[in-house]
C-alpha cells in the first residue's frame, strides 16, 4: 500500500524522486522519505547516504528538503501507508542499517519479522523504528558482512527466511550507482532509459511516463539487479537465471494532473462518459440498423468453449470491486442462466472454498494488485478453475496471472475513492453478460441487439446526469449535520445503495449504511428519525413500486428521504424531502447512471466538510497487503 520510486542514472535524482513520490501519494500518505547516494570523496572508499524524512504529506517532505543538500544521481524514496509503528519520522522509510552500509525502502508486511528481530537482536544489532522494514534491512546487512558485500546474494538469502509479502529497493554506500530490487506479491516497475543509460523504479508506472514508455513488470519471487549502462540482471530466490520481458506502456499522462479540478476525485466522476466510451471502444459495435448491433469481445472468442460450458461462476473481489460483482451476478444470473456466487476475496481464501476444474473465477480489481485477489487467484489456478480478469492497471499482477481476461481501460484513477473504475468495471460486466448469454442461446437476439444500442447510448445519459452537480451541491449542505446514513435499493440498485455507503464512509467520515429497501423492516427501521437521512434509488424498474411502499414506512415515521428518481416522476416528489432526477435507463444499465448523484453527494458532502476528498484518513488505493 505504500509507493516506491528509485533511479539511478546521470541525471539528479532527488527531483525525478520527489515527483514521483507526489504521483503515487495514493498509494500512502503518513509519512515520506528519501535517501540520496554521494559517490565518495576523491581518494575515499565509500560514498554516503543522505536521509531526509518526515511525517505526513509530500510537500512537508519537499519543504523539509529545501536548502538542503540533494545533490546526487542515484536514490530511494517512499511514501507510507503505516502498518508496523506509528506514521512518525523514526518509522517513515527508507531505513539504513546500523552499520550504515545499506539503506531500503518496502511495500508490504514481514509475517516473521518479531522473530529474525529476537535473533539480531541476540547478535548486537540496535533498532530504531517499530518497523518489520528495519528489521529486513538489518537481516540484509548480516548477510552482506558475511558475503564480501555481494549485495544480491545478500538479498536473496535474507527474503528466503522471510514470510509475507514485499516490494523493496536496497542500495549500498559501496557502490553508489547500484540498486537492487525484489518483489512478492506486492508490484514493482523498472522503466528503461535511453540506452539503458538511467532506470527508473516505482509501484507502478505512473512515476516514470514522463521519462520512458519502455518498462518491465518484475514478476513474484524474482531479483533484479540494476546498474546504469548495463543490462537488468533478473534471477530467482532460488538463484537461477529469470527472463527480462520489455513492455510498451500506453498512457495519457494529461491524466495524472487533476485538468483544473479541485480534486482528482471530481475530475474522475466528470471523466466517466469518456471513460465509458474508451471502455467500450471497439467492443460496442453499432450497425446501421438495431439488428446490426454486437459486442466483440476478444476474451469469449480465445476462451470460448470454457466460458460457455462453465456451470459455475465465482467473482472475487473486494470493496468497490465487490459491488460491481454483485451487479455482475444478478447480470449473468439474468441474461446466461448461470449460477454466480460473489465472495469476498479476504475470506474466499481462508474458507477452502469448492472449485471445480471446469469453474470460472471472475477477480475483479482496479489495481490488478490487491493482495487477496491475487491469493485468491492462486487458489482457483491450483483447483484447475478459468482464471478471468476484470482489471483497470494494464500490466498488472492480476492481469498476467489471469488466464483471460478484459481491461476496463478507464485511465489512471488516483483519487483513493474509486468512481470511474467502478462504472468501467460495471460496463465490462454487461458486455461480458450481452455476450455469453447470445452464445448460450439464454438471450434472444433482437433483446440482445437492444440492450447494446441501450449500453452504446451510457455515456451522453452520463452526461446528463452529470448536470446535477451544482444541485446536489447545494443540496449537500443540507446533509452535512449528519451523523448516519441509510442506502436503500433493491435489484440492480441495491448494490449500487452499498456502494453510495461506501463513497460517504470513505471520504466524508459519516458513517453510513446501504441495504436491500424489503430488508430495512428487519431490524434498520429501528434507528430511523427525524435526524436520519435515508437515500432511496428510486427509479422506474420492476420493483418499483415496491420500494414507493418501502418509502412510505420511512416517511410515517418522519424519515428525512432524499431519493434518486427517474425524469418525470410525481409520485416519489409527493413522498420524499429532496429528490436528484436521472435519465430512464434499462434496469440492468441503471447502475451506471444512478451511482452518478451518490458520487457528487459523497464528494460535496466531504469538500464542505473541510475533509480531503482524495486521501481519505487511514486509506490508500492499492491495496497489496492483508
Amino acid at each position: 500500500m505504500c509507493g516506491i520510486v528509485g533511479y539511478v542514472g546521470d541525471r539528479q535524482a532527488f527531483p525525478i524522486l520527489i515527483g514521483g513520490l507526489e504521483k503515487l501519494e495514493y498509494r500512502g500518505y503518513d509519512s515520506a522519505g528519501v535517501c540520496i547516494l554521494k559517490p565518495a570523496a576523491p581518494g575515499g572508499r565509500q560514498g554516503s547516504f543522505s536521509v531526509i524524512k518526515s511525517e505526513g504529506r509530500v510537500s512537508r517532505l519537499k519543504a523539509l528538503a529545501s536548502g538542503k543538500d540533494t545533490a546526487g544521481c542515484c536514490g530511494i524514496a517512499h511514501t507510507r501507508w503505516a502498518t508496523h509503528g506509528d506514521p512518525c519520522t523514526a518509522n517513515a522509510h527508507p531505513h539504513v542499517s546500523m552499520s550504515g552500509e545499506l539503506a531500503i525502502v518496502h511495500n508490504g508486511i514481514i509475517e516473521n519479522y518479531q522473530i529474525i528481530k529476537e535473533q539480531l537482536l541476540e547478535r548486537g544489532y540496535v533498532f530504531k523504528s517499530d518497523t518489520d522494514t528495519e528489521v529486513l534491512v538489518q537481516l540484509i546487512d548480516y548477510y552482506y558482512k558475511s558475503n564480501g558485500h555481494e549485495l544480491v546474494d545478500a538479498v536473496r538469502r535474507a527474503l528466503n527466511r522471510c514470510f509475507g509479502a514485499y516490494a523493496i529497493a536496497v542500495t549500498e554506500r559501496e557502490d553508489p550507482q547500484h540498486i537492487v530490487v525484489a518483489r512478492k506479491a506486492s508490484p514493482l516497475v523498472i522503466g528503461i532509459g535511453a540506452d539503458r543509460s538511467e532506470y527508473f523504479i516505482a509501484s507502478d508506472a505512473t512515476p516514470m511516463i514522463e521519462y520512458t514508455r519502455q518498462v518491465v513488470y518484475v514478476d513474484d519471487e524474482d531479483i533484479a539487479d540494476i546498474r546504469p549502462g548495463k543490462d537488468i540482471q533478473m534471477t530467482t530466490l532460488v538463484g537461477d537465471k529469470a527472463s527480462v520481458t520489455v513492455h510498451e506502456v500506453d498512457m495519457d499522462i494529461s491524466r495524472l494532473s487533476k485538468g483544473g479540478y479541485p480534486h482528482f476525485m471530481l475530475k474522475e466522476i466528470f471523466e466517466q462518459p469518456d471513460c465509458l466510451r474508451d471502455c467500450m471502444r471497439g467492443r460496442v459495435i453499432l450497425g446501421e440498423k438495431e439488428e446490426e448491433n454486437r459486442i466483440v469481445l476478444s476474451a469469449l472468442r480465445d476462451c470460448h468453449d470454457r466460458l460457455v460450458n462453465a456451470k459455475n461462476i465465482i467473482i472475487v473481489a473486494c470493496g468497490t470491486s465487490w459491488h460491481a460483482g454483485l451487479i455482475g451476478k444478478q447480470l449473468i444470473e439474468q441474461l446466461c442462466r448461470r449460477r454466480v456466487d460473489v465472495e469476498y476475496a479476504s475470506e474466499f481464501r481462508y474458507r477452502n472454498p469448492v472449485i471445480e476444474p471446469d469453474d470460472i473465477v471472475i477477480a475483479i480489481s482496479q489495481s490488478g494488485e490487491t493482495a487477496d485477489t491475487l491469493a485468491a487467484i492462486e487458489l482457483a489456478k491450483r483447483a484447475g478453475a478459468l482464471v478471468f480478469g476484470i482489471v483497470n492497471a494494464v500490466g498488472s499482477s492480476i492481469a498476467r496471472e489471469s488466464d483471460t481476461g478484459i481491461y476496463i481501460h478507464v485511465g489512471p484513477e488516483l483519487g483513493v475513492a474509486s468512481t470511474k473504475a467502478f462504472t468501467g468495471q460495471v460496463a465490462v460486466l454487461v458486455m461480458l453478460a450481452l455476450a455469453l448469454g447470445l452464445e448460450l442461446g439464454t438471450l434472444d437476439k433482437k433483446e440482445y441487439c437492444r440492450m447494446t444500442g441501450e449500453l452504446a447510448a451510457i455515456p451522453d445519459k452520463m452526461k446528463k446526469a452529470l448536470q446535477t452537480n451544482d444541485y446536489i451541491k447545494d443540496l449537500a449542505k443540507i446533509y452535512t449535520y449528519a451523523n448516519n446514513f441509510l442506502y436503500l435499493g433493491r435489484g440492480y440498485n441495491y448494490p449500487v445503495a452499498l456502494e453510495g455507503a461506501l463513497k460517504l464512509k470513505e471520504i466524508s467520515y459519516i458513517h453510513a449504511e446501504g441495504y436491500p429497501a424489503a430488508e430495512m423492516k428487519h431490524g434498520p427501521i429501528a434507528l430511523v428519525d427525524a435526524n436520519m437521512p435515508i437515500v432511496f434509488l428510486a427509479t422506474h424498474h420492476q420493483l418499483y413500486q415496491k420500494v414507493i411502499s418501502n418509502m412510505k414506512e420511512v416517511q410515517a415515521r418522519n424519515g428525512r428521504i432524499l431519493a434518486i428518481v427517474t425524469e418525470g416522476d410525481e409520485e416519489v416528489k409527493s413522498i420524499a424531502r429532496d429528490i436528484v432526477e436521472v435519465p430512464p435507463t434499462p434496469a440492468l444499465l441503471s447502475p451506471l447512471i444512478n451511482v452518478l448523484p451518490l458520487q457528487l453527494l459523497a464528494y460535496h458532502i466531504a469538500v464542505l466538510k473541510g475533509l480531503d476528498v482524495d486521501m481519505p484518513r487511514n486509506l490508500a488505493k492499492s491495496v497489496t497487503v492483508e
